[in-house]
């Protein structure tokens, strides 16, 4: 008992410390607030393509042909929504730092996209009849979509986290006299250190590409956010991550809230590049996304919870175990599973803490074959969280039974792991 009680204290230290953590906090907050515009335009995809597209969509058949005309309106939600996704989750992150370290308005998310655009190549090279001609004052769109996001979370962080230094230096402040508006003397107190952290963002963006040849976004992209793709976008890594939410579940505390900073920019990123080539009629690259680990790995929420209320139902003769189930299972239908896991419970429960790991892990493995064999279509819409099973499957993967069939599976599979342990627990209540 007394290693058992240092690791739950061991690991719960941990827990709080990265939970504590304020650029974590900032990250977590950002990525909730971003969470409906991420959806909106997961629909807007999904209506573009299953109605409104001539070749696959409702439109093909000649009563709605006419929908063809409007599909602009939604690829239009669309790019204003994930295709500027690294641009909104700056703006965001920005903010939500500066909230913590004590500004009161939105200028440190202004502040931090201006020294991302700053350090951002603004002139592209475009093949046209057959000779390459620069085009001057644009961002490409790789700068703003998902693939610079980890560049615009550093550069988010620092140039906020440095504002913030030089703004509590007294030196740095310009003194207005007491007749000027409070607002307007609060602009120019933040005047200096909005010019020194800029020029500092911009100098060493020219500087390095400069020396290295290679901007700021090639850098970050290839050393850590493609390894950290790879990693965590292949079966080992998504596996690893979901054991270690369920660990920390175990233990009694959110596991998901623990993994989210790794989880959601990966993950998220990963998704909106399936739903713009599913747009655009091309390929769908990954596999592994946001809405895979939904549909697999957290069926009726963490562990596959809702397989276990079933074999409750059906096998267990525990009348506090039935009670808990006829109180989780609604929830549990929109994977909302805190009740079971506290109330029946799984947390520091050594019997159900076994299938809970295990579980998952199983499904995901089973979800990722399936996909990867062409029997289940891959995620190309982001769905919300909370949709029912079956549906998710369905609306996520743009209309796969492959994908709802495999999802069946995973809970019938996930049924067999529990049955066992509950009726176990049948023989230590009868004991």
């Amino acid at each position: 008992m007394a290693f058992k009680d240092k690791l739950v204290d061991g690991l719960t230290s941990v827990a709080n410390a990265i939970n504590n953590f304020k650029y974590i906090i900032a990250i977590k907050s950002a990525f909730i607030t971003l969470m409906p515009v991420i959806i909106v335009g997961a629909f807007a995809v999904l209506i573009s393509n299953m109605v409104m597209d001539p070749a696959n969509g409702l439109a093909h058949f000649r009563p709605f042909s006419f929908l063809a005309e409007y599909k602009p309106i939604f690829s239009g939600i669309n790019y204003a929504s994930l295709n500027i996704l690294t641009i909104l989750a700056i703006f965001m992150i920005g903010l939500e730092l500066g909230k913590i370290n004590g500004e009161k308005n939105l200028f440190p998310g202004l502040l931090a996209l201006i020294c991302f655009i700053s350090v951002t190549p603004t002139t592209i090279e475009l093949m046209v009849n057959g000779d390459m001609q620069k085009v001057t004052d644009v961002i490409a769109r790789q700068f703003t979509d998902t693939k610079s996001l980890f560049l615009g979370i550093f550069i988010s962080i620092l140039s906020v986290e440095l504002y913030s230094k030089l703004g509590k230096s007294d030196k740095l402040k310009i003194k207005m006299p007491e007749s000027v508006p409070s607002n307007v003397a609060v602009s120019f107190s933040a005047l200096i250190p909005t010019i020194i952290t800029v020029t500092v963002f911009s100098m060493f963006g020219f500087f390095f590409h400069k020396f290295t040849g290679l901007y700021l976004y090639d850098a970050v992209y290839n050393v850590v956010q493609k390894p950290l793709e790879t990693v965590v976008q292949g079966l080992p890594g998504i596996l690893v991550l979901m054991l270690v939410a369920q660990i920390f579940w175990v233990i009694g505390i959110h596991g998901n809230q623990m993994v989210k900073p790794i989880r959601e920019p990966l993950l998220l990123g990963a998704i909106t590049v399936n739903m713009t080539a599913y747009e655009q009629g091309l390929p769908i690259p990954n596999i592994i996304t946001m809405p895979f680990w939904d549909v697999y790995m957290s069926i009726g929420g963490s562990g596959i919870t809702l397989a276990l209320l079933i074999c409750i139902m059906i096998a267990s003769k525990r009348e506090d175990m039935k009670e808990i189930t006829k109180l989780s299972l609604g929830p549990g239908l929109f994977n909302i599973n805190e009740p079971v896991i506290f109330g029946l419970p799984i947390m520091l429960n050594p019997l159900m803490a076994i299938p809970f790991i295990i579980t998952p892990l199983i499904t995901g493995t089973i979800g990722y074959f399936s996909t990867l064999l062409g029997f289940a279509g891959k995620a190309v819409v982001m769905v919300p969280w909370t949709t029912p099973p079956i549906i998710n499957a369905y609306l996520s993967t743009g209309g796969s039974i492959g994908a709802v069939v495999t999802q069946i599976i995973c809970i019938v599979v996930a049924i067999i792991i529990y049955f066992p342990f509950v009726k176990i627990a049948n023989k230590r209540t009868a004991e």
